[in-house]
């Protein structure tokens, strides 16, 4: 069997500069795995959490907790950019907006939103990325998503900078609530600074920084780690040698999933999902022990 030495969870505090490819490299490097999934990308100005699974364990990406996400923002209030952020070209400017202006924007851009993606983003219309239609300046018509923003919290203005802790569900941009707070002022505005505190159970205050990453000190978390919430069930022996066969076992708790766990080494053994009365594993990993 496998060495599953490089099968775990990683969480890495990415710096400005770099882009969240360059942290999976350094990532493959440092532990030489090449399979490796992240929950979520970082444009390359923004700082913060990346939560990276390696080997086996990427399998288990589907079935991560990524709600809610909670990033820490500095809007730029009075300059509308062409990537809704501080790295593209101004195209606009305005007058910044009041305070008054700004608390009922915040309030429409508050719960269930349709969303209009930046014109510089990863969407894809017709089979062909956005921003490579945005850069050879053809026209392109992105459709609205359907996204959740749960609040915007320790609002604080010092000049035209806007700060705000966003809390929100995965696929929301920030950058497009950024220029939309913009447009609803009547004013305009692009995002100058992103940093992700939280995704999901995971925080930026548990992450290993790109330096020790790239010195070789990052340490993984064990694949268990990666589903914290969800009940995590012991398996005596037998039951471990039947999930690991993919057979079901009786569930004997009442959850619509569950981390399966062996009893003696305490390792994940399956990710699995309830089936009338019992677990049927659906992400089987190696036993350890």
């Amino acid at each position: 069997m496998r060495d599953t030495a490089t099968d775990g969870l990683l969480l890495i505090d990415k710096p400005a500069g770099v882009t969240s490819h360059d942290v999976v490299l350094a990532a493959r490097r440092a532990f030489g795995e090449s399979r490796i999934g992240h929950a979520g990308t970082l444009d390359p100005f923004a700082t913060g959490l990346l939560v990276l699974l390696l080997g086996r364990a990427t399998r288990l990406l589907p079935h991560l907790d990524g709600v809610p996400k909670e990033y820490e923002a500095v809007i730029h209030l009075g300059i509308e950019t062409a990537t809704d952020d501080l790295d593209g070209a101004v195209v606009r400017e305005a007058s910044p907006p009041t305070d008054a202006a700004i608390a009922e924007a915040i309030r429409g851009l508050t719960g269930e939103l349709d969303q209009i993606p930046p014109a510089y983003s990863a969407k894809r219309v017709g089979g062909r990325r956005a921003y490579d239609a945005a850069r050879s300046g053809e026209a392109m018509t992105l459709l609205p998503a359907h996204v959740r923003v749960f609040e915007w919290r320790k609002v604080s203005r010092d000049g035209n900078r806007l700060r705000a802790t966003i809390v929100c569900g995965g696929g929301t941009y920030i950058r497009a609530l950024a220029r939309d707070l913009g447009r609803s002022t009547g004013s305009a505005a692009h995002l100058a600074e992103l940093r992700r505190a939280r995704s999901g159970p995971f925080l930026v205050a548990d992450a290993t920084s790109m330096e020790t990453l790239r010195a070789g000190g990052a340490s993984l978390r064990p694949a268990l780690d990666a589903l914290p919430s969800i009940p995590h069930v012991t398996l005596g022996d037998e039951d471990a040698e039947r999930v690991l066969r993919g057979m079901t076992v009786a569930r004997g708790i009442d959850a619509d999933a569950a981390a399966l766990v062996d009893g003696r080494s305490g390792a994940l053994v399956a990710f699995a999902e309830a089936s009338g009365d019992s677990w049927q594993p659906r992400v089987v990993m190696r036993k350890v022990g």
